[in-house]
């Protein structure tokens, strides 16, 4: 099967997986003795981004239905290898878990000479929520319209430079495989967050830059960036001019690469407890709070459930290793 038919085969599962997932009175009724105390969520991320907003609705909803407190811890740090560390190692009953994204489950023992837990075998995924599609971006003082043309042919003759979120990000996959697309020479400069990564493309420091939409828009709203292209089949319903990357000729794999950020909990949680999360968080996508968020960030769709999650895990997980293996990283 084509990665194509696998991403479409994943969007039919994960569909019909939510819609069985709805079933809060009885999956919450298997979990009756949980919560008995406050819960943990260890977010791998700093205040105020999708992982950690992500985390905040999570812990707001199960706060008010369960009357325990739910209280998101940020900890920072490592491309998310502290909170992970820190959940790998916490008991398996419930009361610590993990907001992280795909980066830290998938690329992290690619990227690090060192990661101490190992995210197959110490958690059991919960829930995730797509991150949506990351627009590329240029600067405006890349001449041209707003498709990848006029980006290469700005890169042939002019040292370009693109901004990442990380060693191993997405974006970081992306510049490289536009490289050799095209055989241009676009450097990435990675960036510890996104608020920096725009700001200097926001300042012509930078000329690309690539991460989330909601990250990008006050760029593109200034007038001083200009989306080029977005990745995976289909066009983002919040930038519906601009193209995909299939549609402009690029057809490789890795550019329909999808991220996401996701609950996990140690491996061993009692299962009851895990679907009770898992029902509870795909409960959330019916609060106007989660959908004003899903609409923010120009997301297709709100939280999934621990099927969906593992669909995801199957499919899109060995491509997000294997993208970062071939940009022949030396682990830090």
């Amino acid at each position: 099967m084509t990665i194509h038919g696998r991403i479409r085969r994943r969007r039919f599962i994960a569909a019909g997986a939510a819609a069985g997932s709805l079933m809060p009175a009885g999956v919450f009724g298997q979990a009756a003795d949980w919560p008995n105390r406050p819960v943990r969520f260890v977010c791998g991320y700093a205040a105020g981004g999708l992982t950690d907003l992500f985390a905040r609705l999570a812990a707001e909803h199960f706060t008010a239905r369960y009357g325990k407190p739910f209280v998101v811890e940020n900890r920072t740090g490592a491309g998310s290898i502290i909170a992970g560390d820190i959940v790998a190692k916490s008991a398996p009953d419930g009361y610590t878990l993990l907001f992280t994204n795909s980066t830290a489950m998938f690329q992290n023992h690619v990227v690090f000479k060192s990661v101490p837990y190992d995210a197959a075998k110490d958690f059991t995924p919960v829930a995730m929520l797509s991150a949506g599609k990351v627009p590329l971006c240029v600067h405006t003082s890349v001449p041209g319209s707003s498709d990848l043309a006029a980006l290469v042919a700005y890169a042939r003759k002019n040292k370009t430079s693109f901004g990442t979120t990380g060693i191993g990000s997405l974006a970081h996959i992306f510049c490289m495989k536009l490289n050799d697309t095209f055989g241009i020479e676009m450097e990435p400069v990675h960036y510890r967050g996104e608020a920096p990564m725009w700001a200097d493309l926001s300042a012509g420091v930078t000329q690309v830059a690539c991460s989330t939409l909601q990250g990008a828009s006050a760029a593109i709203q200034a007038g001083n960036a200009r989306p080029v292209a977005v990745p995976t089949m289909n066009r983002s319903r919040r930038l519906p001019d601009v193209a995909t990357y299939y549609e402009q000729g690029v057809t490789h794999p890795y550019l329909l690469l999808e991220s996401m950020v996701c609950c996990v909990a140690p491996t061993g949680t009692p299962t009851s407890v895990v679907e009770a999360l898992s029902a509870g968080m795909v409960e959330i996508n019916a609060q106007p709070r989660m959908r004003e968020f899903v609409d923010r960030f120009g997301l297709d769709e709100g939280a999934q459930d621990r099927a969906s999650f593992a669909t995801f895990i199957r499919e899109m997980g060995p491509l997000l290793t294997q993208a970062v293996r071939e940009l022949n990283i030396e682990p830090q």
